[in-house]
């Protein structure tokens, strides 16, 4: 009896040690999963949300994934493919039914320039085609991560890639250096919304093998006599993408009278770029002022929210290219706001700085933008200030 008293106590100590050791331990994991692995990076970017990579916020990749705009889109593109022009009289749609941004012009002008009838057999051709081409747009507007890794990126342009690509933006900061030769240099350029290149040459050089544009230049153009948009000659192809459904009425009359292709962005490329360009909006929106998520639209357009022409230009170097150059992307309090004009102000429904640290990633860190497959594999970016 004595043993077995002198005995119990003893493993009685055992077994508290035990408990205690087990309970640490296990308090240990926990404490250690729970804590922030990313210490000095942005809060906002950090998640342990289950099938989000620990990169990226899941509140606001489910935020970004949302277009505002989708749902007058949709409207707009339903009564335009009913044939109810009319109609965008009020809803600021500018076409070849529009002269000046409210107001419905005379009449559709074919590709010489002239009024068209709206009764004519020539104005029934032309509304097939349009509805044609903006009902094929629409049913191909669907989100697609791989979309650069696609093989029809490449195939639009000549079913290449290329070794080396120069995408040459409009800043005025183009203007401090002397790049003309080293941009020509390049396999592929792209110049975008017909910037002029005549007296500049030796600061963003001659050579253009893509024109890249919103459809609002090709509205512009489409007022003047056989469709006329090639500053950079007529073999040059054009790629644009549909700042709003009616301009495909510009697009089905100008397309028969170009000589080089007369190409539309790729519906899903244009989903990407909105959904990553309001991400990086977002996230630096919350960053800076520290407010709710839901003021963040009504601070930076609500609807007309909208990824810049030289955003989606660079985007599209990334399927094409294995090395990709970016020149004249960036301000500076001396420089204007582009080389070739005096435009003085940013447009508000552009979130350059947003755009700027999308660059930067491109960069330093690809692996930190969002909503690209992770089968995707970056070219190398290099950014020319």
């Amino acid at each position: 009896m004595i043993i077995k008293r002198t005995i119990r106590p003893l493993f009685s100590v055992i077994f508290v040690f035990a408990v205690a050791a087990v309970t640490l331990f296990f308090r240990a994991i926990v404490s250690g999963a729970g804590r922030d692995p990313y210490p000095d990076q942005n809060p906002f970017i950090i998640s342990q949300t289950k099938h989000i990579p620990s990169l990226f916020n899941a509140t606001l990749l489910k935020f970004s994934d949302v277009d505002l705009a989708d749902a007058s889109l949709r409207q707009n593109v339903e009564q335009l493919v009913d044939g109810d022009f009319l109609s965008f009289r009020t809803n600021r749609q500018r076409s070849f039914l529009s002269a000046g941004r409210y107001r419905l012009d005379i009449g559709v002008r074919n590709v010489r320039g002239s009024a068209m009838d709206l009764r004519s057999p020539e104005f029934h051709q032309l509304r097939l085609d349009f509805r044609r081409v903006l009902k094929d747009w629409w049913r191909q507007r669907r989100f697609d991560s791989e979309v650069l890794s696609k093989s029809n990126l490449v195939n639009a342009l000549k079913g290449v890639k290329y070794k080396s690509c120069a995408v040459v933006g409009n800043s005025g900061i183009l203007l401090k250096s002397n790049r003309g030769e080293e941009i020509d240099r390049h396999d592929f350029v792209i110049r975008l919304n017909n910037a002029r290149i005549g007296g500049y040459e030796r600061f963003v050089g001659s050579k253009t093998s893509l024109s890249f544009m919103n459809s609002n230049i090709l509205h512009l153009c489409s007022r003047r006599g056989g469709c006329f948009c090639h500053p950079y000659g007529e073999k040059v192809p054009i790629m644009m993408y549909m700042s709003q459904p009616i301009h495909f009425l510009d697009y089905a009359v100008c397309n028969s009278s170009y000589k080089a292709p007369l190409m539309v962005t790729d519906p899903p490329l244009d989903m990407l770029c909105m959904r990553i360009v309001k991400y990086y909006s977002v996230k630096r929106f919350l960053k800076e002022t520290g407010k709710e998520l839901e003021s963040w639209s009504g601070l930076h357009g609500g609807t007309e929210f909208h990824y810049s022409s030289g955003m989606q230009a660079i985007m599209l170097a990334l399927g094409v290219c294995d090395k990709v150059s970016i020149y004249g992307f960036g301000k500076s309090d001396t420089a204007k706001h582009h080389y070739h004009t005096n435009q003085k102000t940013e447009l508000s429904l552009h979130d350059y700085q947003a755009e700027y640290d999308l660059y930067e990633d491109l960069v330093n860190n690809p692996q930190a933008i969002p909503f690209i497959s992770d089968k995707f594999k970056f070219p190398a970016v290099v950014i020319h200030r």
